[in-house]
């Protein structure tokens, strides 16, 4: 086994634990010192791994993000108020994207998570360069939003439906 092929295989036997893994094990498992586990985790986290160590051994830190569609109308006023609602409720604006009855889905990355990007993303707009494109469907449009857990999601449903922009 090459190195690199073990610390492909390293990198699997964390993320697969449900407790992090002693540095021991990892060694008796592969058949390599100690030593040699301490500088493949060190090329690792080089290569951009978030491994963290820990008295009882190494775990990978993994956030984990979920991803979920509205299908949301409104007008031109209110999508500041559309925008600032998601991301203040701890959502991420992915990109928007329409169906277009002749030309299909049509869709633009956002990446939209801050009060600041709402406001540098309505400038670009409103400088009358662009139109929205929820103006071809008549204000109807969908979010792909990114966020932490289900908690956030109801919440950002629940708001985007109390303020009826949200289409079900």
């Amino acid at each position: 086994m090459t190195g690199e092929e073990r610390r492909n295989q390293i990198v699997e036997t964390i993320k697969n634990s449900t407790a992090p893994v002693a540095g021991v094990r990892l060694a008796e498992k592969y058949q390599v010192s100690r030593q040699v586990i301490v500088q493949d985790i060190a090329l690792l986290r080089a290569a951009g791994y978030d491994i963290l160590s820990t008295n009882r051994g190494y775990y990978i830190r993994q956030e984990k993000k979920m991803t979920r569609v509205f299908k949301v109308s409104h007008t031109d006023e209110e999508m500041e108020d559309e925008l600032n609602t998601i991301v203040d409720l701890g959502g991420k604006v992915l990109d928007v994207y329409i169906n277009h009855k002749v030309y299909g889905k049509i869709r633009a990355e956002l990446n939209i998570s801050s009060r600041r990007q709402v406001q540098e993303f309505l400038e670009t707009i409103y400088s009358g360069k662009s139109s929205p494109l929820k103006n071809i469907t008549s204000n109807y449009h969908y979010h792909t939003i990114e966020a932490d857990s289900e908690k956030t999601f109801e919440l950002i449903e629940q708001s985007l439906k109390e303020k009826n922009y949200l289409i079900v």
